[in-house]
């Protein structure tokens, strides 16, 4: 098993040996021009994702400035809104559902290091891959740590510290994150806590 196979298996590697050094710069001159496109160099922009990252759906949108390790690992669904400001460290798979929505600041770390000083001093670190659901909203500020998943249709408030896993269809936040209650049919007609829509086409 070379080093990139073992990274992508979740087993201890060195991210400086076996060409991944390579391979992140490959990605971060990528990364650099497509940080730096002119607001109306869409086309640009949606070519630059799709050799950036592994899946890339219909309709998304990535607000420069953006930050991958490798991207081929990140699979975007459709219709997806990304904020300004994310991090996302793929040195596992990360996967990001339909409709779902990430605030500003968003980190998706996907990378780890061992507890123990010395074992980290070794240079040995990790992957565990991350997968947020479909119509997931991400608050500002969100980190999400390896190996956890979020449910579709949950919300996680703005700033929380993601360590553990989120089922489905309910209002999480804090640090560490824990679930506050359920999502349910009654909060449908309100937009932000007690105000109601004024329009029916949503």
């Amino acid at each position: 098993m070379n080093t990139k196979e073992r990274m992508l298996a979740g087993l201890p590697y060195r991210a400086n040996e076996g060409g991944l050094p390579q391979a992140q710069l490959e990605n971060k001159q990528k990364i650099y021009e497509y940080n730096r496109c002119r607001p109306n160099e869409t086309e640009k922009m949606r070519n630059l994702l799709l050799s950036i990252l592994g899946k890339c759906g219909r309709q998304v949108t990535i607000l420069p400035p953006f930050y991958c390790d490798y991207g081929k690992q990140i699979e975007i669904g459709n219709n997806v809104f990304i904020n300004y400001n994310c991090v996302i460290l793929d040195v596992c798979r990360v996967q990001i559902g339909d409709n779902t929505l990430l605030g500003p600041n968003v980190c998706l770390a996907a990378a780890g290091h061992p507890v123990h000083p010395l074992s980290r001093r070794s240079g040995y670190e990790y992957g565990a891959p991350i997968t947020i659901g479909k119509d997931v909203w991400l608050g500002a500020g969100v980190i999400v740590n390896p190996g956890v998943s979020i449910g579709d249709g949950s919300v996680i408030g703005a700033g929380s510290v993601v360590t553990k896993d989120i089922p489905p269809w309910v209002v999480a936040a804090g640090n560490p994150c824990r679930v506050l209650r359920a999502i349910a049919e009654k909060d449908r007609p309100y937009y932000f806590k007690d105000k109601r829509f004024d329009v029916t086409d949503y």
